[in-house]
This record gives C-alpha cells, sequence and structure tokens, in this order.
C-alpha cells in the first residue's frame, strides 16, 4: 500500500522467552472493578452496566521502558492491573466464548492525571485527557494463556520504591476475565490484538519523578521501570 506519509510502527508487547510479539490492535479498561478502589474514589458500582474506556495502544510502555512524567498535571497516580491479550473476539459473546478469545495475561499500570480526572468529572466531561495521554500504560511482557493462567487465588500486587502500595488477589474483582469481556462484546466488535486491563484494587497514590516501580502478578509477570 502507498501511504502520503510513512505508516506508524505498529505497537506491540514482548512475550516473555520469545523473539516473537504481541501485536496491539485497541487498548481497552474497565474502571471500578474492585469495590475498595471504587469506596476510595467514592464512587458507585454497577456490575449490571460495567464502565469503560479506551487508551491509544501507541500509549503502551514495554520492554522496561522509562517513564515520562506526563504534562499539564501535579497528581499522577498509579493502578496496577491485571492485562489480557487476545488471539480472537467476535461480539454478544457468552462468558464459554469470551474466555476462549484469550491469548495471554500480564501485568500493567492504568496510569492517571487524576487533577485532569477530577475537573472532567466535575463539568461532566470525557476521561480522555486524564486517561489516555502519551505513556499512560505501561506494560510487561506476556505469557500465554498456554502456559499459565491466573486464578481468584492469584496476587496482584504494586511496590513503589520497594514500599507496597497496592495489593489484592484477582478473587476481588467483581467481574472475572470472561465476564468482563462478554460484557465489552457487547459494546465493540472484539478481536485479535486487542488487550483489556482489567482494574485496580484500593491504594491508588501519586507517582513522582524518580520513583521506581515493581508491578507484579504472582506466578505470571513482573514489570519494572521507573518515572523520569
Amino acid at each position: 500500500m502507498n501511504t502520503v506519509i510513512p505508516s506508524p510502527a505498529q505497537p506491540s508487547i514482548p512475550v516473555a522467552g520469545r523473539s516473537e510479539r504481541f501485536p496491539v490492535r485497541r487498548v481497552f479498561c474497565i474502571g471500578r472493578n474492585y469495590a475498595d478502589h471504587a469506596k476510595e474514589m467514592g464512587a458507585s458500582v454497577d456490575t449490571a452496566n460495567p464502565m469503560f474506556f479506551t487508551k491509544p495502544a501507541d500509549a503502551l510502555v514495554t520492554d522496561g521502558a522509562d517513564v515520562p512524567y506526563p504534562s499539564v498535571t501535579h497528581d499522577l497516580h498509579h493502578e496496577v492491573e491485571m492485562v489480557v491479550a487476545l488471539a480472537s473476539g467476535g461480539t454478544d459473546l457468552t462468558l464459554e466464548q469470551a474466555a476462549a478469545t484469550v491469548w495471554g495475561y500480564g501485568v500493567g499500570l492504568d496510569l492517571t492525571r487524576r487533577d485532569l480526572q477530577a475537573q472532567a468529572k466535575a463539568k461532566g466531561s470525557p476521561w480522555d485527557v486524564a486517561k489516555a495521554f502519551d505513556h499512560s500504560a505501561p506494560v510487561s511482557a506476556l505469557v500465554p494463556a498456554s502456559e499459565v493462567t491466573p486464578t481468584a487465588a492469584t496476587r496482584i500486587s504494586l511496590e513503589i520504591n520497594g514500599e507496597t502500595r497496592q495489593a489484592a488477589t484477582l478473587g476481588d474483582m467483581l467481574l472475572d476475565v470472561p465476564a468482563i469481556l462478554s460484557a465489552l462484546s457487547k459494546l465493540f466488535e472484539l478481536k485479535a490484538g486487542d488487550i483489556v486491563y482489567t482494574g485496580t484494587p484500593a491504594g491508588v497514590s501519586a507517582l513522582l519523578r524518580g520513583d521506581r516501580f515493581r508491578a507484579t502478578l504472582e506466578g505470571v509477570a513482573t514489570l519494572e521501570g521507573r518515572v523520569v
């Protein structure tokens, strides 16, 4: 295909132990999927109508690269989340069909300009500038579901400068992975290459320049990096 400008690079995520990478099509996120996080944010929970938002695929930060502190904010927050990568998709998926779309798992951070989010909430405006900014989605290497599958007992945690800030088990999620993907497929046609951030537990707080982070999905994946 001839293009009038150079074609943008294909965003991708490394795969643990392999030279191949996972090409990313879209990045979906679910909000308020842990009751304790919803409570700390003063938000209500409606599992019948889960709240989704998106980030651009080129917001991903991979391969342990530094995370630049974003512009126009004085309150950057971390949100540790399990990340699910899809090998297939569809619309109106049943729970069983949704579970079968999963290719692999990782762990990531949904970075948030909390002050801009608060301003948007107050005005009833979209959250794009608070959630979908450059470098807002650090993510670990992915591990194929054929090699490991997280369970309700799997622990997810985040350390900042060696101090634990967030910790929970996946059983604390209000909607599990099949339920998230099934609900999402009613709003969008899911396709291979889509990834989904599955929500964050309580303990979100500020990141500063120079902070080092270590996110862990127990027995599955680890993400380490720093804010610069």
